[in-house]
């Protein structure tokens, strides 16, 4: 019966993801169509005022653009449920294979920059709590707080003056050198250093939300009466730290790394074009530009299932690291 609470815990999530995951649908299907402007253009490849209007009309029945409002809606349920992304208005290509050839790229930085930050935010979390008060506290405190409120777009832009155009150490752009012959080994390094100011950027982004929620839970869990007792009956510090104190800190900051997940792939979007970095978040951008709606709405669907992804690992392994939750 003990396996039985987690499941308890987390069943009743499963209609409020899935809730949340048919409105997201919906305003994915209808927030393209708000926008301003035609995506006529695009799909004539010329101005639309240069066709005739059999040729425009062709184009939009083509598209599924003349049927109404809701027939296009159910039909968009539709090709959802079968993964059918269709083709590119911009790129006549499908969207399936964009996505995959995108999707790699940014899950490199986005996983590595998540797993850097989640280990940087939480060492630095406690010990800012286990020094509260401290100039080293008070130091690291604000200049999280200084951090959190950083353009994405300014950091970046800063690293490419720094480590590219002033050091030369760092590609600027791109996530491989084009045209070289490498080989296996050199072709990982060259893939690492067109990523590393993406995951540098992302990394920094993302540690003062996990720091911050860290120290706070630290300090709660530090004013418990089971950490007095701890060291009443001699443990050290670092004793007291790892058995008592991170371990049940540590629960509320998995909900925050879950949705951290969601801010670095939303993150991604400004990232990957100040460097021109070929990932999803840069796709987005194209899409965005150009009002290309069947990619816009396949690429925000990939970053909603990501986060919900993320909230239910977060979920599954909640009960886990608070025995309390499975009773």
């Amino acid at each position: 019966m003990a396996t039985v609470g987690p499941w308890r815990f987390f069943l009743p999530r499963v209609g409020q993801y899935a809730i949340v995951l048919a409105v997201a649908i919906s305003l994915n299907f209808f927030l393209p169509r708000l926008m301003p402007g035609s995506p006529l253009a695009l799909l004539a490849g010329v101005e639309p005022s240069e066709l005739t209007q059999e040729e425009r009309q062709a184009l939009i029945s083509e598209a599924g653009l003349d049927q109404p409002m809701i027939v296009q809606y159910f039909r968009y349920w539709g090709n959802v449920l079968t993964f059918n992304f269709g083709k590119s208005f911009r790129m006549n290509e499908p969207i399936g294979e964009l996505i995959l050839d995108r999707l790699p790229w940014t899950l490199l930085i986005t996983l590595t920059a998540l797993l850097l930050s989640s280990l940087i935010g939480i060492a630095l979390g406690v010990l800012a709590a286990w020094r509260r008060g401290r100039a080293s506290d008070v130091a690291s405190l604000n200049t999280m707080i200084a951090l959190e409120s950083t353009p994405s777009f300014w950091l970046g832009m800063l690293f490419v003056a720094l480590f590219s155009v002033t050091l030369g150490w760092l590609p600027s752009y791109g996530a491989v050198t084009p045209g070289a012959t490498l080989s296996p080994w050199e072709t990982i390094v060259d893939v690492a250093a067109h990523a590393a100011m993406p995951i540098l950027t992302l990394t920094i982004l993302s540690v003062p939300g996990i720091f911050l929620t860290m120290r706070y839970s630290t300090l709660s869990v530090m004013g418990e009466d089971f950490i007095r007792t701890a060291q009443a009956k001699g443990l050290t510090n670092t004793q007291v730290l790892s058995r008592h104190v991170v371990r049940n800190a540590i629960v509320p900051v998995s909900t925050v790394i879950a949705l951290r997940l969601g801010f670095a792939f939303g993150g991604t979007v400004v990232i990957e074009t100040v460097f021109s970095y070929p990932g999803l978040g840069r796709l987005v951008f194209e899409a965005v530009s150009s009002r290309d709606y069947p990619v816009m709405q396949a690429t925000f669907l990939v970053f909603t299932i990501a986060v919900l992804i993320a909230n239910t690992l977060a979920d599954l392994l909640y009960p886990r690291l608070d025995p309390r939750t499975r009773t």
